[in-house]
C-alpha cells in the first residue's frame, strides 16, 4: 500500500508541488519571511520541495538535506520555516491521496496517514538535526571570533601596548583578559600596558578584582600597568567599595595615560611647530651676533 501511495505522489508531483507552493506563499505575508524578496522566497521554496521529493524517492538520508539546511541557516531563516513547510506537505499529500479513492473507509484513511508519516517524520528529524548541527557549528565559530575580539592587546608604539575593554566583564572574559595581557606583554616586550575601561559600563567589586589581578600579573613580569578611562561615577564607585588601586597608576583618559606611558619609557610628546620656531629663533640670534 505504501509503495502505491508513493508512486501516486511521485507521478502527480506537479499538481502537489503547485498546491504546496500556493499554501507556502500564503504564509509569507504574516510570518518571519515577510521581508524576503519574492524571487528568493519562491526559488528557496522550489528547492525545498525538490529536497522533499528527493528524500521520498531515495527512502533515506540525502546530501540535498544537509545542503538545504546549511543554506537556510546562511540565509538567516528560522527552523520554523522547515517545520512549517513539512507540515504543509503532510497536509497536501494526505488530502491528495484521500481524494484518489471513491470509498474512504477507516482502513484506507489509516493507511494514508501512516504512509505520509513514514515519509515526513524521518525528513523532519533529519532536517532538524542537520539544521541544529550546522547552527551549533556556526555559533561555535562566532563564539571563538568574539572571544578573540573581546580582549585584544594592541601594540601602539615600541614597548607600549593598549587593551581596550568594551562591555561587561564576567569570570570567563576576565580569564581571557589575563591570558592575553600576559602573552601579549611578553610577545611585544611591553614596558607599559594601558587597560582602557572607558567602554565598561559598570565597575563593581568583581570587575575591579579581576582588573587588579590582571594588573598585578603584568607587574610581576616586569611591566607597568596603567588603568585609564576612570570616569567620575566609576571613581566614586571604587571609593565606596573601598577598592585599593594605589599599586598602579590611573588616568581619566587614554590620552593622559599614553602621555604617562611615554614618560615611563623615557619619551615625551613634542610640538613640532614650537620646536621649529625655537630652532629658527636660535639661528636668527646666532646670525645677529
Amino acid at each position: 500500500m505504501d509503495s502505491r501511495f508513493k508512486q501516486l505522489i511521485i507521478n502527480n508531483s506537479d499538481s502537489i508541488v503547485q498546491k504546496w507552493m500556493d499554501e507556502i506563499a500564503s504564509l509569507k505575508s504574516g510570518n518571519y519571511t515577510v521581508t524576503i524578496s519574492d524571487e528568493l522566497y519562491e526559488s528557496t521554496n522550489r528547492e525545498f520541495v525538490n529536497v522533499i521529493f528527493t528524500s521520498i524517492r531515495n527512502q533515506g538520508s540525502t546530501k540535498a538535506v544537509e545542503e538545504f539546511s546549511e543554506k537556510i541557516i546562511n540565509l538567516g531563516w528560522p527552523l520554523s520555516y522547515i517545520t512549517d513547510g513539512l507540515q504543509v506537505f503532510r497536509r497536501v499529500s494526505t488530502e491528495y491521496l484521500l481524494g484518489q479513492s471513491e470509498k474512504v473507509d477507516s482502513d484506507y484513511f489509516s493507511n494514508v496517514f501512516t504512509s505520509v508519516d513514514n515519509w515526513v517524520e524521518p525528513l523532519i528529524r533529519e532536517l532538524v538535526n542537520e539544521y541544529s548541527g550546522s547552527w551549533e557549528h556556526i555559533l561555535s565559530l562566532q563564539r571563538v571570533a568574539l572571544q578573540e575580539l573581546s580582549a585584544p592587546l594592541i601594540p601602539v608604539m615600541e614597548n607600549i601596548t593598549i587593551m581596550p575593554l568594551i562591555g561587561t566583564i564576567d569570570t570567563d572574559r576576565a580569564k581571557l583578559i589575563m591570558e592575553n595581557l600576559l602573552e601579549g606583554a611578553m610577545k611585544h616586550n611591553s614596558e607599559v600596558v594601558l587597560i582602557d575601561i572607558t567602554g565598561v559600563p559598570v565597575v563593581d567589586t568583581m570587575v575591579a578584582h579581576h582588573i587588579i589581578q590582571a594588573a598585578e600579573a603584568v607587574r610581576l613580569i616586569g611591566s607597568t600597568c596603567i588603568l585609564v578611562g576612570i570616569r567620575p561615577e566609576i571613581a566614586q564607585t571604587i571609593i565606596n567599595l573601598g577598592i585599593d588601586l594605589s599599586n598602579f597608576p590611573t588616568k581619566s583618559t587614554l590620552k593622559k595615560g599614553f602621555t604617562k606611558a611615554l614618560e615611563i619609557t623615557g619619551r615625551r610628546v613634542v610640538d613640532i611647530d614650537v620646536k621649529r620656531n625655537n630652532i629658527e629663533h636660535i639661528m636668527d640670534s646666532l646670525q645677529g651676533e
